[in-house]
């Protein structure tokens, strides 16, 4: 099957990176957010990334105007009934992702594929939600979008080969790197990289060091590019507790208990570079 129009649920940090990238490839890209507001400013992003791009002659003023000319915002979710592919990347809650893909799989042609930039829920779970299972797979990409090669592609228990063997050409047009993952909580990335952000928390709430000191031992200790806190404020506190509490609702294993004080951030607001606080000032 040939993806001619690709679309992209959610206009956010990672949904307006994944439309950027598709656009960029060569794809018609519809993105979709719930007001225009959200809309308006994910492709404001995109329009402030590409002009970076031709500042530093990555690509040519023509070059971004074409990108852009590919891209249509909506905040009605029906006008996906034109994709032949659309990813989802809305918040890290399953209620909303579950809601997102009944009314995808109502909305969308029978043939187009559901995928979900989900970081930590189980394809299968998400799948459940469709009468299309076999179309229902994982495409992870990492943060931020534009400059990060890898993706992840998750396929659930039901997932076809066809499904999957177009969601990897989709990798390679993007200019990505594929690594497949079996469908459990978190997968691999963030099996592997939250519980160390978690127990990074857990050194601060201890008292073990402070956030500039954790971060540097990480850094300079492990040749780590950013501390675990500072990546904490850059995901987003509120994504990093949802993981946790996927991995650990998903194993029931004390490992992934998420630290107290990462909770505490979250419920008073301090979720990062987003809101400005987080474990750091912004």
């Amino acid at each position: 099957m040939e993806i001619k129009k690709f679309g992209v649920v959610g206009a956010g940090q990672m949904g307006n990176g994944i439309v950027q990238v598709a656009a960029t490839s060569g794809l018609d890209v519809l993105m979709s957010d719930i007001n225009k507001e959200f809309t308006a400013k994910g492709l404001a992003t995109i329009e402030k990334n590409l002009a970076r791009s031709v500042e530093k002659q990555k690509i040519t003023g023509s070059e971004r105007d074409e990108i852009l000319a590919r891209i249509s915002t909506t905040t009605d979710l029906a006008d996906m009934a034109g994709v032949d592919y659309v990813v989802e990347a809305a918040v890290e809650r399953e209620d909303l992702k579950f809601k997102i893909f009944q009314d995808l799989d109502t909305f969308c042609p029978a043939h187009a594929i559901l995928a979900s930039n989900t970081s930590s829920i189980p394809i299968g779970r998400i799948a459940a939600q469709t009468k299309r299972p076999d179309k229902v797979i994982g495409m992870h990409f990492m943060n931020p979008v534009p400059v990060m090669k890898l993706v992840e592609v998750i396929k659930g228990l039901a997932t076809s080969q066809e499904t999957f063997d177009i969601t990897w050409s989709l990798c390679q047009k993007f200019g990505k790197t594929a690594a497949v993952a079996n469908d459990f909580p978190g997968f691999i990335a963030n099996r592997i990289l939250l519980p160390m952000i978690n127990e990074a928390v857990f050194c601060l709430y201890q008292g073990v060091g402070k956030a500039e000191d954790i971060d540097t031992v990480m850094k300079l200790g492990m040749n780590h590019p950013m501390g675990p806190l500072a990546l904490a404020d850059l995901i987003g506190l509120d994504t990093c507790l949802a993981i946790m509490e996927t991995l650990y609702d998903g194993f029931k294993d004390s490992k992934y208990r998420p630290c107290p004080l990462l909770r505490k951030y979250v419920e008073v607001g301090w979720l990062g570079r987003k809101t400005g606080r987080g474990f750091y000032q912004y």
